[in-house]
């Protein structure tokens, strides 16, 4: 029997309703200036532009800026406890920049990085591992040491892994600030387009589906 014209036009309302009443999904961002937004508005900041990303593609999602500029893996782990909250459902872990930086030993980083994915496996937190790449100037001992941390803790931990956050980005003066390391506005939104994907798998494979 066809349907009268208020009891469809009542339809898309009661579709809505019920898409407002799923509880988002809380994903945090671990990370440093890369993901705190060095020098730009939090509206501009990654965790805001990827959750509107996640939003725009069906995402019920809440994302929690957890970065700190300046901070090192040693760093992300000090604090890591207070800086995911408890209703936390996923997390992203993006550090090792400023390690790469300042030649920190890459066995510390590695480390660190292990004991942060750890850690948050330990609270059953899904994590997804977001890699970074050590500066050329830095040698190719120091690189292989160093860009080796992320997949073999992908692989041991069985983590997804996005290999390079920077991807399309790093040394881009048309989407980096002038010290030539911090994406602009537009640098961030071309980083969450470059992850997005990455993370919409994540979202779908690690995190419970809520109906």
């Amino acid at each position: 029997m066809a349907m009268s014209g208020p009891a469809v036009a009542q339809a898309p309302a009661a579709a809505a309703a019920k898409a407002g009443d799923v509880k988002p999904v809380r994903l945090a961002v671990l990370g440093d200036s890369l993901t705190a937004g060095h020098e730009l508005p939090a509206s501009a900041a990654f965790p805001a532009r990827l959750e509107k990303a996640l939003r725009a593609r069906g995402f019920a999602v809440d994302v929690h800026n957890a970065g700190v500029s300046g901070d090192t893996t040693s760093g992300g782990l000090a604090r890591l406890d207070w800086s995911i909250p408890p209703d936390t459902d996923a997390v992203i872990v993006e550090l090792g920049a400023n390690d790469a930086l300042r030649g920190v030993d890459p066995q510390v980083a590695r480390h660190a990085l292990e004991e942060i994915v750890k850690r948050l496996k330990a609270r059953h937190l899904p994590v997804l591992l977001a890699g970074m790449y050590a500066p050329p100037n830095m040698g190719a001992d120091y690189a292989a040491k160093f860009n080796s941390i992320y997949p073999d803790l992908a692989r041991t931990y069985d983590v997804p892994l996005y290999p390079f956050f920077l991807d399309g980005v790093a040394a881009n003066p048309k989407l980096t600030m002038p010290d030539g390391l911090h994406p602009t506005a537009e640098g961030v939104d071309a980083i969450v387009a470059g992850i997005l994907p990455t993370v919409e798998a994540f979202l779908k494979d690690r995190v419970a589906k809520r109906n």
